[in-house]
């Protein structure tokens, strides 16, 4: 019977044993399943049947061959590949030459590595890259590399930019990473947020969650234009993206919306808020990073589906939305994931880990809630899988347009920090009298500031006096 472990034992104690097994297959799974499972090859294999399946009519034979050509450094094998690269049609087999003639780390490949640069794969060109980087020292391979920071593919960019274009460190916040300012601690500021984030420091947020009013949909969320509510939402966004930690999230939580029809001559229209916001965010510092669906009961929704209901006439569906959409977005960073979670300490990591019974897929079924206050109350349990799943105990999390306050009151459960927005009276108000008669934001002492109050603060705070002073 074939296995991994006979195929093992092939490899180890007699080197002609494998050619012969590969002919002894009587079709491609057979000879696929060798190949796959050949592993780590001693340096005197013997690759002279490798080299044959190189013209086998079967690309993933093909790419396998290529596969384990690559992990030995044998003489000419490089050429042999590149001449198999100039006529392979396969996207698959052409992107594997080029990764093991990379993974050879020979310097005496540098001119074959090179000339990959000029495919029209990008996938290709971000291989040789890879590869040649491993040859940083040499001028040549540095002076050739540079000029990719404009190629047409934006992957390649970044990769170039990272290696020499990037600036060492932060992006100029004067705490650890780990930490933010003393006035920004659980607080809630009544007033616009353009105006309150003009006095937040950089890199003072670990992590964003909101849901934006509406276009014209509430009497609170009345704009000129759509251009108008794109423009605005677009400058908090940036403000935000400025104020945030490096490396760290943002979660906008946001649906289609439908303006209703003026009269019966006319139609209703529909804006795809989450995927007209989308363009503004990643260009002005935020990378897309996954888009989760929350669904809905669909008795909680409004029925668009009557009318069809009724007549069945093509053209005339409207189904009911029972989802809206949670687009996760992470300042622009060279760094990876790593850095940030190296930033805290063990016992931090420790007790900040997801628990057992998370949500494994990006489709969240969350019944909403209600308010007589509040017409789009946030869940508590959207708001707990966000803030558990993208933040540390002891972060700072901003809600930009605080609402009901669910944002802070879910961050100060999971022993986090809030710091919320809102320039309505009423929302405002409603978080306050929370205080009185819950535990909504109990533990570190919370304030309700105006903006001039919120500016005196910030002014006090030590911290924040000395990152002015550095600055």
């Amino acid at each position: 019977m074939l296995t991994k472990q006979y195929i093992n034992e092939l490899k180890q104690n007699n080197m002609g044993a494998i050619p012969s097994l590969i002919v002894s297959q009587k079709d491609a799974g057979g000879i696929n399943f060798v190949l796959e499972n050949l592993g780590r090859l001693p340096k005197n294999f013997d690759i002279d049947f490798l080299y044959k399946l190189l013209k086998h009519e079967r690309p993933q034979i093909r790419l396998n061959a290529v596969k384990n050509i690559g992990k030995l450094k044998h003489s000419g094998s490089a050429k042999v590949l590149f001449d198999l690269y100039k006529n392979e049609k396969d996207t698959a087999v052409r992107r594997e030459i080029v990764s093991s003639i990379g993974r050879q780390r020979d310097i005496k490949n540098k001119s074959i590595l090179i000339s990959f640069l000029r495919d029209a794969d990008p996938k290709v060109v971000c291989q040789a890259i890879r590869a040649l980087l491993v040859f940083e020292k040499d001028a040549e391979t540095e002076k050739i590399l540079r000029p990719l920071i404009n190629h047409p593919n934006e992957m390649a960019r970044t990769i170039i930019y990272k290696e020499f274009f990037s600036k060492n460190g932060s992006n100029g916040g004067i705490l650890p990473h780990s930490q933010t300012y003393n006035f920004l601690k659980n607080i809630v500021v009544k007033a616009d947020v353009l105006e309150t984030l003009k006095v937040v420091p950089d890199e003072s947020v670990h992590l964003t969650f909101t849901s934006p009013p509406y276009y014209n949909a509430r009497d609170y969320s009345i704009y000129p234009s759509y251009q108008a509510y794109l423009d605005f939402l677009t400058k908090v966004f940036i403000e935000t993206c400025r104020i945030t930690k490096e490396g760290r999230f943002l979660i906008v939580n946001t649906s289609p919306v439908i303006m209703p029809r003026i009269s019966r001559s006319h139609s209703s229209k529909r804006y795809p808020i989450p995927f007209d916001l989308h363009p503004y965010l990643v260009k002005n510092g935020w990378e897309f990073i996954d888009d989760i669906v929350w669904l809905k009961p669909e008795a909680s929704v409004k029925n668009r589906i009557g009318g069809f209901m009724q007549h069945r006439k093509p053209l005339g569906y409207k189904p009911n939305s029972v989802t809206e959409y949670l687009m996760v977005y992470r300042k622009a960073t060279d760094k990876l994931l790593d850095w940030n979670m190296r930033s805290y300490d063990y016992e931090t990591v420790k007790k900040s880990k997801v628990a057992d019974g998370y949500e494994t897929t990006n489709v969240w079924k969350i019944d909403p809630c209600f308010d007589k206050v509040h017409s789009a109350v946030f869940p508590v349990e959207l708001c707990k899988r966000v803030i558990e799943y993208y933040s540390y105990k002891g972060d700072l999390v901003f809600d930009p347009f605080g609402g009901s306050g669910t944002v802070g009151r879910t961050a100060k459960l999971l022993d986090r920090l809030f710091f919320l927005t809102e320039k309505e009276e009423k929302y405002f108000e409603y978080m306050k009298s929370k205080t009185k008669n819950s535990d909504l934001f109990e533990g570190i002492k919370s304030r309700f500031l105006t903006l001039e109050e919120f500016k005196k603060e910030a002014e006090n705070d030590a911290d924040r006096t000395n990152s002015k002073k550095h600055n």
